[in-house]
């Protein structure tokens, strides 16, 4: 492989200004656009030996023929003109995003001479007002129905209201006083008009004052006897106070702001908007990422906001999980597309009840990201297009309807477990997953060594042998190394029984010994070498061995000098990657567990400590690192926990 391309500009002749600059292939399309303060230095990065690249970054610098750069006279010009050409150019290589235009908004038509509100996924009616997003459109279109008794404005369609004009009788809104009937001359456009500008001042976080208003209005009403106005005050104010139940408030009522979590792997991403106006929640927006070269979160952030912000205006605060390297140019950005000379903060939250709602938008980040890597690998389509991928790029002789991955988890060389778990015409298997714990090891390679031995064996006996949970005393000596457990994850029906030593009779058939057609292992190259060791040992025939690094996402086999690169968006590559992750769950929760139940043996043996004081005190602190690291007047928080026994389980701490 050559050190670098052919095409390669000389340095030279690169300026070493702030600029912005496209990559372009033989058919003159653009590939990649990026912008840098320094054009010599970052395009310098592109250049570098091939087999130095990120794998994406090499395979965008092949493809391409030719780049091309555009000086600029200062980073927030770079900043316009990149987010000008990918909107123009939509380069392959740049963030790909699925956004979420079929998301229902609240507009309000203001451009109109009789105003309308209506629910609409439609972002291009003229001179509108847009509030939301919102991800149920039947919650948004009950607020407006109950927004209509405390704001009767036009709701109804084109034709609906000129049939009223026509006829000179008002629709059934117009009638139980959920419309002012401005087709029928009841209120004057300019009135109506009025009654719109209240409904958009609502929606946009003006509530509690405009409560206080009518509040003194009603009791004005009162005062002056004129009860009727004072009853439909009331009613009014019941209408808005219902409305507002439904958004909870979750910060101060002066707060307005955008949340954004990000959650983000080698290849995709999931972001999450919440949008807060005053102090409410009042849309919820949220897109997949796929990511082409290897952007960083800083950089995922400075994409996100300027897809978000492409066509509505930014709130005063953006609340983002990271801060790009030219954050204060990305604020410049913001603060023109917000106009009227206004500023953006840029900022992450810290601490207090900002820093609780950035966790919410980030937890939702990553369960949309779980459940976008769980919808491609459940379509049937899908799963039967990757399985045959995964047979063409790895040479099998058919598709890998059953696999098994194998994952090793530890905490600083103790503790150390591993997992087994099964995917079958790509979906997993639960009942089939297993458990091992590690009692002599080297290094993650032996360990995958010993358990992959162990598994094999099963295969190589030719029967299907019976797995013994920890402790059991049916596990002959050659589980000295490695101890099978079952899958608390299986269903009692298919849960291994414990079988004693010499009871052959009492064992039932275990599923832990039918073959596999493809073995994973987590890892790369010296991973896949020793459990192909294990493998040849074994002497057990016609199963595929394969590893996955996480670095690169790529696949390694046995004896082979270069990877399998899987493309980045194929539904190979992403049931490969739910299967690791998959182990790497499994695994992880074998390991706290062991741990836990380590550190309930060594509390046991603290005077005066149950166990209803010891779950109480693991409960208290939530992990055992948190105990570790508590003080004697935090321990005795707990109930039951005095002085005396916090400082004897802190000196029992202390000795682990």
């Amino acid at each position: 492989m050559a050190k670098t391309v052919a095409w390669r500009p000389r340095a030279g002749d690169i300026p070493p200004q702030p600029g912005v600059y496209r990559f372009i292939d033989d058919n003159k399309r653009v590939l990649y656009v990026g912008k840098a303060k320094n054009l010599r230095a970052r395009l310098s990065n592109y250049f570098a030996p091939l087999t130095t690249l990120h794998e994406r970054t090499r395979r965008m610098v092949l493809s391409a023929s030719n780049v091309e750069w555009t000086i600029v006279g200062n980073d927030f010009e770079a900043l316009q003109l990149e987010y000008t050409w990918i909107k123009e150019f939509d380069p392959p290589f740049n963030v790909q995003y699925k956004d979420d235009k079929s998301y229902p908004y609240l507009a309000i038509t203001m451009g109109d001479d009789v105003p309308r509100v209506l629910v609409t996924r439609n972002r291009n009616l003229p001179n509108a007002r847009y509030f939301g997003p919102y991800s149920r459109a039947w919650a948004i279109r009950d607020t407006v129905d109950v927004l209509l008794k405390a704001f009767p404005m036009r709701s109804c369609s084109t034709s609906v209201y000129k049939r009223a004009q026509q006829t000179g009788r008002p629709c059934l809104l117009g009638d139980i006083g959920k419309c002012a009937a401005p087709c029928v001359g009841r209120v004057s456009q300019e009135d109506h008009k009025s009654i719109a500008l209240d409904f958009a001042s609502f929606m946009a976080g003006n509530d509690s004052r405009m409560l206080d208003s009518i509040r003194v209005r009603m009791t004005d009403a009162a005062v002056t006897q004129d009860y009727e106005s004072a009853a439909r005050y009331r009613d009014q104010i019941g209408a808005m106070e219902t409305a507002l139940a439904k958004n909870q408030i979750v910060l101060s009522e002066d707060v307005d702001a955008d949340f954004f979590g990000i959650a983000h792997d080698e290849l995709a991403a999931a972001v999450q908007q919440f949008i807060v106006r005053g102090g409410r929640i009042r849309g919820v927006r949220g897109w997949v990422v796929d990511k082409e070269l290897d952007v960083d979160l800083g950089g995922l952030v400075e994409s996100v906001l300027q897809n978000a912000y492409d066509d509505t205006a930014p709130p005063r605060d953006v609340l983002v999980p990271a801060l790009p390297d030219d954050s204060t140019v990305l604020e410049e950005w913001l603060a023109q597309r917000r106009g009227l000379g206004a500023r953006v903060r840029l900022r992450i939250a810290q601490r207090g009840e900002k820093a609780a709602l950035a966790q919410t938008v980030e937890t939702n980040a990553k369960n949309a990201l779980m459940l976008y890597k769980s919808k491609r690998s459940g379509d049937f389509v899908a799963r039967s297009q990757a399985l045959a991928d995964i047979q063409e790029a790895l040479g099998m002789s058919e598709a890998p309807l059953r696999m098994e991955c194998f994952d090793v988890s530890h905490l600083s060389g103790t503790n150390v477990v591993a997992s087994m778990v099964v995917f079958e015409d790509g979906l997993p298997k639960k009942q089939h997953y297993r458990r091992f714990n590690i009692v002599e090891t080297t290094d993650d390679t032996d360990s995958i060594y010993q358990v992959l031995k162990r598994r094999l064996a099963y295969l190589a006996a030719g029967d299907a042998v019976p797995t013994a949970p920890e402790g059991d005393s049916g596990a002959t000596s050659d589980r000295a190394a490695v101890v099978a457990t079952t899958s608390p994850e299986a269903s009692p029906a298919n849960a291994i029984a414990r079988a004693s030593e010499g009871d052959e009779a009492a064992a039932p058939v275990s599923k832990f010994a039918y073959p596999p057609q493809l073995l994973i292992v987590d890892g790369g190259q010296p991973q896949v070498n020793a459990a192909q060791r294990a493998l040849e040992e074994s002497g057990v025939s016609g199963i595929q061995l394969a590893g996955i690094a996480k670095r690169l996402e790529e696949i390694w086999l046995p004896d082979s000098d270069y990877p399998v690169i899987l493309p980045r968006n194929s539904d190979a590559l992403f049931l490969i990657q739910r299967i690791r992750d998959e182990a790497h769950r499994f695994a992880i929760t074998h390991q706290r567990q062991r741990r836990s139940k380590d550190i309930s043996s060594i509390l046991s043996t603290v005077p005066g400590l149950g166990p209803s004081r010891i779950k109480a005190l693991l409960q208290h602190f939530g992990s055992v690192a948190r105990l570790k690291a508590a003080t004697p007047e935090q321990m005795s928080e707990v109930p039951g926990i005095g002085q005396t026994t916090a400082a004897a389980i802190i000196e029992k701490l202390s000795q682990r």
